[in-house]
């Protein structure tokens, strides 16, 4: 399932916009803009599962690099210093990669 069948196509844009540049993305800013925080558990769940590229019931730090690109194909690529801040700050458990319960935390903070 794609974004734009989840969110809004003005909120996923005017998110986007707000982070084109390098180093500029805020996770919270981010997901206050594109609509998810006040989504159901459902649609963070598909929200989820559709940034989880591998299937794997993970988002790893790989996935989170083009985080972006989950949301619009043009999105462009979290820097490193951005992927391992975003990581950091859903990984509650330190395994490394961000779960559904992780996720859906994240997202409502």
């Amino acid at each position: 399932m794609a974004m734009k069948d989840i969110l809004k196509a003005e909120d996923i844009k005017k998110a986007m916009d707000a982070c084109k540049v390098a180093d500029t993305f805020d996770h919270k800013k981010f997901f206050e803009m594109v609509g998810l925080k006040t989504r159901s558990t459902d649609d963070l769940k598909k929200a989820f599962l559709a940034l989880d590229v591998d299937n794997s019931g993970f988002i790893e730090e790989e996935e989170l690099k083009f985080f972006l690109k989950g949301f619009a194909t043009d999105g462009r690529d979290l820097t490193d210093k951005e992927t391992k801040a975003f990581l950091r700050a859903a990984d509650k458990d330190g395994d490394g990669k961000i779960g559904m319960e992780e996720f859906a935390a994240m997202v409502r903070e």
